[in-house]
């Protein structure tokens, strides 16, 4: 242990050193709480951001971008901090360069999205890249949605890797196809029980990585659908492209539940599809917090897997649990107002 300690502390003084001398990204990803529990994470890389300048149907222009968001460098063992009112958070980036920072604010937090900025510093203190993100706190009273995002809101082709590449590297987030009346289905969630300026939360659980970032709160951005939280899987590097959206099962559980033990008071809606876990991961998740979970809903994309799936929902233990297995979203809709939830 002792020597894993000071190994890290010479790669981290030796990073420092030549800091300086590189050209440094800070990506602040949106993070999420409530007064006594704050949560922003990133990613520290070597190189400049990557900016989608162009969104073009030109083929090559998209296999381009997407090998590009795949070429990082992460840089671990770094310091970075964050400013919070009175408070002075560190972090130290692990060896995928991801940070992350969780605290309790001093004083009172109100509901909505507040800007934070995290700084990276060389030895003598001096500021050498930051990066902007922000945090969403929710109203304690509203209801809390939970997405998958393959296949569940975007047509992704998840169980199929030569179908799911065909499309990564073909498409750019204009062109990537919503399901039919998802957009409908998710504003309605949003802004059901409460007020115009206060929208519910929404969480986008996802196996896809890190990489994807921008373009996916791009897509989100231009079909119109709510604003959330992405929770994403590890970051991968180019030689890693070709096992794109494979992650173990235990990871998305855990990042769901993560959610659900930061917000106990709030009633969740989980939202998924039948391709691969997500039946199984949410039976699990509402029979460790059934006073949690409000409704279950599975997009059914995979005949093969929809009696397996129906058997998830029925292993719920919780009977006051809605679910539903539905084919298109206006199936959904129309579930969802029968029950109450817009």
């Amino acid at each position: 242990m002792r020597r894993a300690l000071v190994h890290l502390m010479s790669f981290s003084m030796e990073h420092n050193t030549k800091l300086k001398d590189l050209q440094v990204t800070v990506k602040v990803y949106h993070g999420y709480g409530h007064t006594h529990n704050c949560v922003v994470y990133g990613h520290v890389l070597e190189g400049k951001r990557l900016i989608r300048r162009r969104y073009t149907r030109n083929i090559f222009y998209n296999i381009i971008h997407l090998i590009r968001s795949f070429m990082v460098k992460p840089i671990a063992g770094v310091s970075v901090h964050l400013n919070w009112q009175k408070q002075v958070l560190t972090a130290v980036t692990a060896t995928d360069g991801f940070f992350k920072f969780e605290w309790a604010s001093e004083s009172e937090i109100p509901a909505g999205w507040h800007p934070v900025e995290v700084n990276l510093m060389d030895a003598g203190g001096k500021v050498i890249c930051t990066g902007e993100g922000s945090f969403f706190v929710p109203h304690s009273t509203q209801y809390a949605f939970i997405s998958d995002i393959d296949d569940t809101v975007l047509v992704s082709h998840s169980a199929t890797m030569r179908k799911r590449l065909r499309v990564l590297f073909t498409k750019n987030p204009r062109t990537r196809k919503a399901f039919a009346d998802v957009v409908k289905h998710y504003q309605l969630l949003a802004y059901s029980h409460t007020s115009p300026t206060m929208p519910n939360p929404f969480f986008y659980v996802s196996s896809s990585e890190w990489n994807l970032y921008e373009d996916l709160k791009e897509f989100f951005r231009h079909n119109g659908l709510p604003e959330g939280v992405f929770l994403l899987n590890e970051i991968k590097r180019w030689y890693q492209l070709f096992k794109t959206g494979k992650t173990k099962h235990n990871g998305k559980l855990i990042r769901v539940a993560r959610i659900l033990q930061a917000f106990p008071k709030q009633q969740f809606v989980l939202l998924g599809d039948n391709s691969q876990s997500d039946p199984e991961i949410y039976a699990a998740v509402a029979n460790k917090y059934p006073g949690n979970i409000a409704a279950v809903y599975i997009r059914n994309i995979s005949v093969v897997n929809e009696a397996k799936a129906g058997e998830w929902l029925s292993s719920i233990t919780n009977k006051s649990i809605y679910t539903l297995v539905f084919e298109d979203n206006t199936e959904a809709i129309e579930h969802s107002r029968l029950v109450g939830l817009i």
